[in-house]
């Protein structure tokens, strides 16, 4: 029986390079489109008197190396202005054969580095090729992974940062500066942020639309990321309804994608605006963008499959360099 392996948020970060997540996503949303993973939606309890939550996301990968796991986390939005991560927790990974426990990891570092890759993967899917304008609204913890999963698979010349704290924004802009060597500037309002950008990321922790469909260029790709409830939305009705729209899942988005429903309740879109999922993208049995002055957008959720495939190349990895803390949690009978 092999020992469970303790995954520290260094490990995670040593171990799970944006490049090679951009891959493990591409493989894990191939397997939500072609049936091989098992995805019921995830649970939510909502703690009383608080916008606060606990949440449980399971999830089974029964393809050529079949594992089950689940997330649990906390979901403390306020958190975004204090030294806590909104989302704290742990992955736990299960072999498929005994369901011995296999690894235990820090779920704020998979969350991040995993959701910026999966908007890597969108980005590679649906932006123009010489898509080289990146804005970025928020400057919380995704801004800078997700400036690294774009800067990935397009060739980013010139950044512009909004946030609603100024501050963050400058020291944003500073640090990605420093770590990148090219000119990110911090921006005094979205409209200027985004007014040449070929590619938006809505990193935010705003419940109501920071981004307006005025402000869009034609041909540029948003990755909406940041607003995961019903009530909830980073996008005004105008931006959705002028986007080809494509999910990370449509189950998911049907009941979570406030950036979706909103509009459809309100009648300015109707229920056949979700074009496909990214894994579909992924096998090509939908199509993407048809058109260079076509908007693309793609409303991220965040999937369960993600972090357990996350999880699982970052155990196979451990398990070969030695890294991470190993424990004997039972399970064997004597």
């Amino acid at each position: 029986m092999q020992p469970t392996i303790l995954l520290s948020d260094r490990d995670v970060h040593a171990l799970l390079p944006m490049h090679e997540c951009i891959d493990v996503m591409r493989g894990a949303l191939r397997s939500v489109a072609d049936g091989t993973a098992v995805l019921p939606l995830r649970t939510v309890i909502r703690l009383p008197r608080s916008p606060n939550a606990f949440a449980t996301m399971p999830a089974v990968l029964d393809d050529d190396h079949p594992v089950l796991g689940a997330k649990i986390i906390t979901v403390f939005p306020g958190n975004d202005s204090t030294p806590y991560d909104s989302h704290i927790g742990v992955v736990l990974l299960f072999d498929s054969a005994h369901g011995s426990l296999l690894a235990i990891a820090d779920a704020s570092s998979i969350t991040a580095i995993r959701t910026s890759a999966v908007s890597g993967l969108a980005t590679s899917l649906l932006a123009r090729d010489d898509a080289a304008e990146l804005a970025i609204l928020g400057a919380g913890v995704l801004a800078m992974p997700h400036l690294e999963a774009v800067r990935c698979v397009r060739p980013i010349r010139r950044v512009r940062v909004w946030s609603r704290s100024g501050t963050r924004a400058a020291a944003f802009a500073e640090r990605a500066r420093r770590e990148t060597g090219l000119e990110v500037v911090a921006c005094a309002n979205v409209e200027q942020a985004v007014g040449k950008a070929d590619i938006i990321c809505t990193v935010t922790a705003s419940r109501t639309p920071v981004l307006e469909g005025r402000w869009l260029s034609p041909g540029v790709h948003v990755n909406a990321v940041g607003a995961s409830l019903a009530s909830s939305r980073e996008l005004d009705s105008a931006a959705v309804a002028a986007a080809r729209l494509f999910v990370d899942r449509r189950e998911s988005a049907l009941a979570e994608a406030g950036d979706y429903l909103i509009p459809l309740g309100e009648g300015t879109i109707g229920a056949q605006h979700i074009l496909g999922e990214l894994g579909e993208l992924v096998t090509g049995s939908v199509t993407g963008r048809t058109g260079r002055d076509e908007i693309t957008l793609f409303k991220s959720l965040g999937l369960a499959v993600e972090d357990v495939a996350a999880l699982r190349h970052i155990h196979g990895k451990a398990r070969k360099s030695g890294a991470g803390t190993q424990v004997s949690l039972g399970g064997l009978r004597s």
